[in-house]
């Protein structure tokens, strides 16, 4: 096993700023690593824990490995908003992933989606003033209910396994 080397302080800016780059270069997996270093050096650094959870969720169409230490992430925030916010982000992007593999994916989904709601409308009572954020997430929660009517049909049926000969 290799010992890790650690990040010295003056260097978080760059780090986050080199973290933000893969993740938009749709390279999770190095933002996450970058953001671990980060948290290393500086625990309570808040945009490396956001990045964190943010590059976590968005390997969940490939992996849902992640997802506790995203909500261990998320109710280490500092803010209820924030707590509440990032938790529907999570809850929304499992739901995201589920719906991208279809199948039995959808009951998930619909459940996911659900909680996401949830989380939305509780971060938008919380907001800070001029922050649509909850709303807009919980918009684009909505619309997906909407362009997919058959996911609320979903919540009539009873949640018993299916089983298969």
């Amino acid at each position: 096993m290799f010992e890790l080397k650690a990040l010295s302080p003056a260097a978080v800016p760059a780090a986050l700023a080199k973290a933000e780059r893969y993740r938009l270069l749709n390279e999770p997996e190095q933002c996450q690593s970058i953001c671990e270093d980060v948290l290393r050096a500086d625990p309570s650094n808040h945009a490396a824990s956001v990045m964190l959870i943010l590059a976590i969720t968005d390997a969940f169409p490939t992996t849902a490995q992640g997802a506790a230490r995203a909500m261990q992430l998320v109710a280490a925030l500092p803010s209820e908003y924030d707590r509440s916010y990032y938790s529907g982000l999570v809850a929304e992007r499992r739901a995201r992933a589920l719906l991208s593999h279809g199948g039995m994916g959808h009951r998930g989904a619909t459940q996911w989606l659900h909680q996401a709601m949830a989380d939305y409308e509780r971060a938008d009572a919380l907001r800070p003033p001029d922050n649509d954020d909850a709303r807009l997430r919980w918009n684009a929660c909505a619309r997906v209910f909407n362009a997919h009517p058959d996911l609320l049909a979903e919540d009539d049926q009873p949640n018993t396994p299916i089983m298969l000969e």
